[in-house]
């Protein structure tokens, strides 16, 4: 695709804004927890496989229409992929410090790692609700032993 809005770069200065970079792992979470390839995404979307990446990695920008069809292909509503933005916006508008900052809290959410999204992925394929009951027990187990 050529010259598209969302096609472009998403921030100013070669840049990624974080709140694109945000929407971008917001995509990428559910993608996969709903076990979707880049690939069947594309296709649903109607664009490459790389494109879908650069959404997601905030690269290239994602426009209305296309944030539209997301939220069908992903069967989500559009307040989804703002949820929990991190920062406050006037914040990040002040410069690069700002952006930086918020990438950092977007790199050290739990919710965004791959271990947690590989987790989650796992966690739905168990189909007997007694095993899921017996696991989430389980991990809350584990996590109580754990120190904070």
């Amino acid at each position: 695709m050529s010259g598209g809005f969302d096609e472009q770069r998403a921030g100013a200065g070669g840049r990624s804004n974080p709140i694109d970079v945000h929407v971008g792992h917001q995509i990428r979470q559910r993608r996969t927890s709903l076990g979707m390839s880049q690939e069947a995404l594309a296709g649903v979307l109607g664009v490459s496989f790389q494109q879908v990446q650069k959404y997601e990695r905030g690269f290239n920008r994602v426009g209305a229409s296309r944030l539209h069809d997301m939220m069908r292909a992903l069967d989500v509503p559009i307040g989804y992929f703002f949820e929990d933005v991190p920062g406050d916006r006037l914040r990040v508008q002040h410069g690069v410090s700002g952006m930086r900052e918020t990438q950092q809290k977007l790199d050290d959410d739990i919710l965004h790692r791959r271990e947690t999204l590989d987790l989650v992925r796992a966690f739905t394929r168990i189909a007997d609700p007694g095993v899921r009951r017996h696991v989430l027990d389980l991990v809350r187990s584990l996590g109580a032993d754990s120190p904070s």
